[in-house]
């Protein structure tokens, strides 16, 4: 018997979560016994479309026996998700909710499913963290991700949803890299505004652009405005073993949120809807966990 084939799309490669779901997609396959090819889209959804549907294109002895991916854009690429189950390829989304899922599952014979991280409670544990370090209220600086993206916006209504009414949010637009948060706070440094604005935290969607904000703040030329900014605390998301919590242990961040890496469990559940017929939900959700804990947190020092 041929092993099962599994494609899973990632976005890029210069985010640890993105690594970190690359690691539990490859360790699910070889406790499973079936093969999985990995491949990234540079963060570009037209390049993800493409690689997604040539896949579906190729002869049938060619097709994978089922997709897993992580979106990149907007959309979770309906076109392309008909495409692929029509031509009896399995359909797993990652991190994204999407309303074709439903439909698709109502005439589809190969699994259909999304598995995802509850995005509205990262955003409330962040704005819950927020609280604990600033309970005198305060000013955060806030880097979310792209703009089209459902868990940046889901991560940001969850944020202001647990928010104290005196903690305002000043919002940088970042692409969930280390390199898109440095850019994005070293054009605000630029700006007048920056200049008056008083920030008492500095809060980001995922760890990698933590960082990349804090590596703009060591940029600064000035020492002692260089060092003010540095003392602040610097808030993130993911929380992985060999990146977040490292920089919670080490003092680089402040808090993180632990997110489960999730490709391991998508890939669980097409073996078993595919080979043993076991019938998946439409939604698996993944919790995630505030490292440190909310109580555990000791309140920003004026």
């Amino acid at each position: 018997m041929a092993k099962l084939r599994i494609l899973i799309s990632l976005t890029t490669r210069d985010n640890d979560y993105q690594l970190e779901q690359a690691v539990s997609a490859e360790e699910a396959a070889r406790k499973l016994g079936v093969q999985a090819e990995i491949i990234y889209a540079d963060n570009d959804a037209i390049t993800q479309s493409t690689q997604l549907l040539r896949a579906v294109q190729v002869p049938d002895a060619d097709r994978p026996d089922a997709i897993a991916f992580e979106p990149v854009g907007g959309t979770a690429l309906p076109q392309v998700a008909r495409a692929a189950v029509a031509s009896g390829i399995g359909w797993a989304i990652l991190n994204r909710e999407s309303n074709y899922v439903p439909e698709l599952r109502k005439t589809s014979k190969v699994p259909v499913f999304t598995v995802t991280s509850d995005h509205i409670e990262i955003g409330r544990i962040q704005g819950r963290q927020f609280a604990a370090f600033l309970p005198q209220g305060g000013s955060v600086l806030y880097v979310q991700g792209p703009s089209e993206n459902s868990a940046a916006k889901e991560r940001t209504t969850g944020m202001l949803e647990t928010k104290p009414a005196n903690i305002h949010v000043t919002m940088l637009r970042g692409q969930w890299t280390e390199e898109s948060a440095q850019r994005a706070v070293r054009s605000w440094l630029k700006l007048t505004t920056s200049q008056k604005a008083t920030i008492d935290l500095i809060g980001a969607q995922d760890d990698a652009m933590a960082v990349g904000a804090r590596n703009a703040f060591l940029e600064i030329t000035k020492e002692s405005e260089r060092e003010r900014w540095l003392a602040l605390p610097f808030t993130g998301v993911d929380g992985l073993p060999k990146t977040g919590q490292v920089w919670v242990k080490n003092g680089t961040l402040a808090a993180t949120i632990f997110v489960p890496p999730n490709a391991g469990q998508a890939i669980e559940m097409l073996v078993a809807a595919i080979q043993h017929r076991k019938p998946t939900p439409e939604r698996a959700l993944i919790a995630p966990v505030s490292l440190p804990a909310i109580a555990d947190i000791k309140p920003r020092r004026p």
